[in-house]
């Protein structure tokens, strides 16, 4: 992807629906071009196309959730790939800043071998020439589309991987990462034990929710990639125990600045360009929380 997609994905987080005459006037390129690059888009799943529009909100939900703060995402798991070296062996478990991470590796680094219980990531970089895909087996989960279960701790032993790269549903001060389903997080807490590092990749806002269930401990945590929203009070938490804390702007320039002429041009006095459908101040939808 190139930067212009990352900002017709911006605009869509504003404006949920656009027409292309509209994002042509943005973006500054002809009608061609945005169709072409929305048809890349929607290929890959990270919004739909209807009727001269492009409208946020992909059917599939692991790509609608990818969709949501997708820069910053992105971001996050640049950041990552910086700490894998050609020829390695990498665990990454499943969520949005992991299938980016993924992504980055199969497109940028060399002999690269991924073992995941993602089918989600398996089938996001299947086309990817140098890079080695192992696929946990287990039991079958279609909501996140990942294999959980004893199955997947059993297949997971052979390997002894330097680094394991997992998200976050939520956060708890005493405890440390916590996710929402019981056989996910028990697959997340064993496939932990084969690993010697393990990397957290998580938008700050997941620090803001709880889930039942503990997935990574503080003490298990040693290194933690998000964005510089995170509270002062988390990263204290964090820091108590040696974690690592790396953090990447929540916005870069160009995504501040187009996001600043959309408002102005909802909100500021000018004409909207023809087609544009947001609320000036609209951030997006509500963000759904990542199995």
């Amino acid at each position: 992807m190139i930067d212009r997609h990352n900002k017709i994905l911006d605009v869509l987080a504003i404006s949920h629906k656009i027409e292309v005459t509209a994002l042509s006037e943005i973006l500054e390129v002809s009608q061609v071009t945005v169709r072409k690059d929305l048809d890349l888009l929607e290929e890959l799943g990270l919004l739909r196309r209807e009727h001269g529009y492009a409208v946020f909100g992909p059917g599939d939900d692991a790509c609608r959730r990818m969709a949501i703060q997708y820069d910053v995402k992105r971001r996050i798991a640049r950041s990552a790939a910086d700490l894998v070296e050609d020829g390695e062996t990498v665990m990454v478990e499943s969520g949005s800043c992991c299938t980016l991470l993924a992504e980055q590796l199969a497109y940028s680094k060399k002999d690269i071998t991924i073992v995941t219980n993602s089918a989600y990531i398996a089938g996001h970089i299947r086309q990817a020439k140098d890079i080695r895909i192992v696929l946990l087996g287990g039991e079958y989960l279609p909501g996140p589309q990942i294999t959980a279960g004893p199955i997947t701790s059993r297949a997971a032993e052979v390997f002894l991987p330097e680094k394991f790269f997992v998200g976050a549903n939520g956060f708890n001060e005493k405890y440390g990462f916590t996710g929402r389903d019981h056989l996910r997080a028990q697959t997340v807490r064993d496939l932990a034990e084969q690993a010697g590092e393990i990397i957290v990749l998580t938008e700050s806002e997941k620090f803001n929710r709880k889930g039942a269930e503990k997935t990574i401990a503080l003490a298990q945590t040693a290194r933690l990639i998000t964005d510089d929203r995170l509270g002062t009070d988390r990263e204290e938490a964090l820091r108590t125990h040696d974690t690592k804390i790396e953090k990447v702007p929540f916005s870069d320039s160009s995504s501040a600045a187009l996001r600043e002429r959309l408002l102005a041009l909802t909100g500021g006095g000018a004409s909207a360009p023809a087609g544009f459908s947001g609320e000036p101040g609209a951030l997006g939808p509500e963000p759904r929380p990542e199995p």
